[in-house]
């Protein structure tokens, strides 16, 4: 198991680029399956995630070449759909949740899919019930293995048809979308999730034929086609590792320059941000974070204690709440952050605790920060990072401590952050890898 060593209580000066959108790159990849020409796409971030997917489709027969260090072409005109019923595949697909959006693709133009039921973060459950119920009422039919754990899926036609979502599945919204291309007719989609990478991707399928509108919205809708065309695409900046950053200076003290970070898609995350005391200077694309000796939470208007919480877009996504949370632990004042989504993610923060971060958790979903206000650094620690957003806040957490910190388990870290630790100590960072 792999370790980072940190030696904290170093500030970051300098420039740092983020990383092309781990979300986008993994719905863009698969949709490469809907169209035997060739796609190219630029931005691909280099992480474990992303290598796995890149890999599953090769194994299926997607020819891949890489054209540079974040760029590849894809070209799905010899698929073996027998792959599928292999050991292999089971394992691999399996082990990398994101797999689950090659399904969509995959019935939409054969007719036919396999699929494990998959793995990913230890976050709490992340059922499946939205991608499924939406493809099965385009005419896809479901059947479950129990023993093998395995779904069957067949479709001999695809008709369009009004659904909707029980849920704003950001995957989910992506998979139904992708088989809703070639369905006879048109297809409704309300309460379809409304993500820059959902965006993104209907852009990406419109420059191959398909004729998606409402982009950018909750209700899409979709004019079924025959066949999409290939296309050339550039993967956004990742908003994540954008917020990431902004928590990692501030907590720090650090004087950090993140640059072509895609501002107008952040959403609310730079105001979030500003909520917890934290200068964040837009730049033209770029966000400044000048050095903070100190930053005070802010209260509601009539003083009770402030509240951050995710939400479905244009709310603030959920993959920041662990940023949040261990920033909060040096800033003067009290928060509560209230994790909706998943019953585990918050679970990490008894390694906070031992840190010296004062936390109270209220329950699976919330818990209250009681600022420290640089009082008190917070103390060196070993940890493991159970999943990967709160791999990158103990990371964080680290950096800002005093002594030596060890993270293990940083595969997870890794499965989202690109080099996490060389472009880290490229701008004053300590950090090592055993």
């Amino acid at each position: 198991m792999s370790s980072f060593i940190i030696e904290g209580g170093h500030p970051l000066k300098g420039n740092i680029i983020p990383q092309g959108a781990k979300n986008e790159a993994l719905e863009v990849i698969c949709a490469v399956l809907l169209t035997p020409e060739k796609v190219t796409i630029h931005n691909i971030p280099d992480i474990l995630d992303v290598n796995n997917l890149i890999q599953l489709l090769q194994s299926l027969g997607v020819k891949v070449e890489r054209l540079s260090a974040n760029s590849y072409t894809f070209q799905a005109d010899e698929i073996r759909l027998d792959y599928m019923r292999t050991k292999e595949f089971i394992r691999k697909s399996g082990s990398l949740r994101g797999s689950v959006m090659i399904v969509g693709p995959l019935v939409a133009r054969f007719g036919q899919a396999q699929f494990p039921k998959p793995g990913g973060d230890k976050i709490g459950r992340r059922r499946l019930d939205t991608h499924f119920t939406g493809i099965q009422k385009l005419g896809a039919e479901f059947t479950y293995d129990p023993l093998h754990q395995i779904y069957d899926i067949k479709a001999e036609k695809l008709t369009g048809t009004y659904m909707l979502l029980d849920e704003a599945s950001v995957t989910g919204t992506a998979n139904i979308l992708m088989s809703a291309v070639f369905a006879e007719g048109k297809t409704t989609i309300y309460n379809a999730a409304c993500e820059p990478y959902l965006q993104q991707l209907c852009d990406m399928l419109n420059n191959m034929g398909a004729r998606i509108s409402g982009i950018g919205s909750n209700l899409l809708t979709i004019e079924g086609v025959r066949e999409l065309k290939g296309t050339t695409h550039s993967i956004l900046p990742d908003m994540i590792e954008v917020g990431s950053f902004i928590g990692m200076a501030a907590m720090t003290g650090s004087d950090l320059l993140i640059k072509n970070t895609g501002y107008d898609k952040l959403g609310i995350i730079p105001d979030s941000f500003r909520r917890l005391g934290i200068t964040v200077e837009k730049q033209g694309d770029d966000i400044h974070i000048p050095p903070h000796d100190s930053y005070e939470i802010e209260t509601f208007i009539d003083g009770s204690i402030m509240t951050i919480s995710d939400a479905p877009w244009p709310g603030l996504t959920p993959d920041l709440l662990s940023v949040f949370l261990i920033v909060a632990t040096q800033a003067v004042g009290s928060v509560l952050i209230h994790q909706k989504m998943f019953e585990s993610r918050l679970f990490f923060v008894d390694k906070l605790i031992d840190m010296g971060a004062q936390i109270i958790l209220c329950d699976p979903h919330r818990a209250t920060v009681i600022g420290l206000g640089n009082r008190y650094k917070l103390r060196c620690s070993t940890m493991v990072s159970p999943d990967i957003r709160a791999g990158i806040a103990m990371l964080i957490a680290a950096m800002s401590a005093e002594g030596t910190s060890q993270i293990q388990n940083i595969d997870q870290i890794d499965r989202g952050y690109q080099c996490i630790d060389q472009r880290l100590n490229a701008i004053g960072a300590h950090i090592s890898r055993q």
